[in-house]
């Protein structure tokens, strides 16, 4: 069996359904030992399958009353000024993903805008079976009869899934599909050298920032010029490194040479929109980037 082949699709998949890319990998390589254990040519095509057996462990794993969220779906926007709070654990957040890890090349377009931290953020409201069917039908594109068959369902409560489904899922926000690389060197720019004025000017004026894993979050660039103003530069010195994150420009950030943060970017229009900043240096080896900035300089990366 090539169990290999499916594995961008699948880990995609389970991306979508469960929020965290450490267990959609989880979820992938169960799905690979059931495979291997129950898989008969007799059953159908080997993609069907799979999908069946990664839908069952996505759905097991869902079986808890918490769903992960972005800041923005936990409260209010903060008032510049107010504190940071209790850091919430880990399974509470939506988690970034590599690209590499879930994108199909030959389908960008598509695979970007569904796995959006927005979009997937989105997919969490709704119950565990109505985004499984929303995820086969709406984003890989398997029809009503090949989702009945992959869920032991009918084709007519499918539709019917589908129908609720597609009401409940709130409407995502437009991105650019193509970020002009200029923007992002400007960004690195002023995010290095801590420029306050140059780095807000880069924001749309509704532009969202939060910081995982406090569920404190701003909106709008006053907002983030005033806390920027008013902080004492904690993150003077900086440097970033690029990668690439839920379809969008994402950085890795080192303080004093060391892991600090992930920084994934939302683009539309020409200008920032959304900045989530993931103060997780666990998910640094996650991304391929190294653990100090110096090996980087060496190596030109």
């Amino acid at each position: 069996m090539d169990l290999e082949a499916h594995r961008a699709a699948l880990t995609g998949y389970c991306y979508r359904m469960l929020g965290s890319g450490f267990e959609a990998e989880d979820a992938v390589q169960e799905a690979f030992v059931r495979a291997w254990r129950t898989y008969d040519p007799g059953r159908g095509p080997l993609r069907a399958w799979l999908f069946h057996l990664a839908t069952n462990v996505c759905l097991d794993m869902l079986r808890g009353p918490q769903r992960r969220a972005r800041a923005m779906d936990l409260g209010p926007a903060a008032v510049p000024g107010a504190e940071l709070g209790e850091p919430l654990p880990p399974g509470r957040w939506v988690q970034p993903v590599p690209d590499a890890l879930v994108l199909d090349p030959a389908d960008l377009a598509v695979a970007r805008e569904s796995v959006r931290l927005a979009f997937v953020a989105a997919l969490q409201h709704l119950p565990p079976r109505q985004r499984a069917v929303l995820i086969l039908r709406d984003v890989l594109g398997w029809s009503a009869a090949e989702t009945a068959a992959l869920l032991a369902s009918t084709v007519t409560s499918v539709n019917s899934v589908l129908q609720r489904a597609r009401a409940r899922l709130p409407a995502a926000a437009p991105v650019d599909e193509e970020v002009d690389g200029e923007l992002l060197a400007r960004y690195v720019s002023a995010f290095e050298r801590y420029d306050v004025a140059a780095l807000v000017s880069l924001l749309h004026e509704d532009a969202t920032s939060s910081m995982p894993p406090f569920t404190w979050w701003l909106r709008g660039r006053e907002a983030v010029r005033a806390v920027l103003l008013a902080s004492d530069a904690p993150c003077a010195g900086s440097r970033l490194l690029p990668t690439r994150a839920n379809g969008c420009p994402a950085f890795g950030q080192y303080l004093r040479g060391e892991p600090f943060a992930l920084v994934v970017l939302e683009v539309a229009g020409g200008v920032i929109t959304g900045e989530t900043t993931y103060l997780d240096p666990g998910l640094f080896p996650f991304f391929g980037l190294p653990m100090s900035f110096e090996p980087a300089l060496r190596t030109g990366r």
